[in-house]
């Protein structure tokens, strides 16, 4: 979803950082096998996740939701050299088409990946994070806040993705639409909640950073 007139969209990404060939490679190769390929960050957004996450230094990095390891290798590019990138998906059949390009990359020894439910695997992870990423599924957005706040670090950030759900929030709602009700009552939630402050960033499907006091 574009937010600007294309010319001023292009312009946008001209003159933002380049996307590393690695990043192009995995592109490509997810576009050619992969079904839904559209789940990629992209470029532009990649850029943004990897400048915030070279802004925070984060010694522990939490990602909700893998697919192809685009964003996750963003991410990495700003964890701390003794840090560890905890990626979850429930795909079984992506984990190695994600493991190929973590070892690729300069961080492949950083990143573990962990496969099955998230509302299962968080509780058990024993690490508290300085940035978490949520990008999987809307319907337990809610659940995920709840789950992750309490092992964020005070001036940690969470970064949630499509929270604009392409237009939808601001359309009549469907009653039989539960991702849409849900994404609407998580953004109310990162508004409301005392225990973070939030800001919501009108790029592509929508990105909020949401830092905890």
């Amino acid at each position: 979803m574009y937010f600007l007139p294309e010319d001023l969209d292009d312009y946008v990404v001209a003159h933002s950082e380049n996307e590393p060939e690695l990043l192009q490679q995995l592109t490509r190769e997810t576009y050619q096998k992969i079904l839904q390929p559209i789940m990629l960050s992209g470029p532009y957004q990649g850029r943004v996740l990897s400048m915030i996450s070279k802004l925070v230094r984060p010694k522990n990095i939490l990602e909700l939701g893998t697919f192809t390891g685009y964003a996750t290798l963003c991410l990495a590019e700003g964890v701390q050299k003794d840090g560890e990138v905890h990626t979850i998906d429930v795909n079984e059949e992506l984990v190695d088409f994600q493991r190929k390009y973590f070892d690729k990359s300069e961080y492949g020894h950083q990143i573990v990946q962990h496969l099955g439910s998230a509302i299962d695997i968080i509780p058990d992870l024993d690490k508290t994070f300085d940035l978490v990423f949520i990008d999987a599924d809307k319907p337990n957005y809610v659940n995920y806040f709840h789950l992750i706040i309490d092992k964020l670090n005070p001036g940690g950030i969470i970064i949630s993705d499509n929270v604009l759900w392409h237009g939808k929030v601001v359309e009549p709602l469907d009653p039989k639409d539960h991702s849409t009700k849900i994404v609407l009552e998580y953004n109310t939630l990162l508004k409301e909640d005392p225990r973070v402050e939030t800001v919501l960033l009108p790029i592509r499907d929508g990105l909020t950073i949401s830092r905890k006091k």
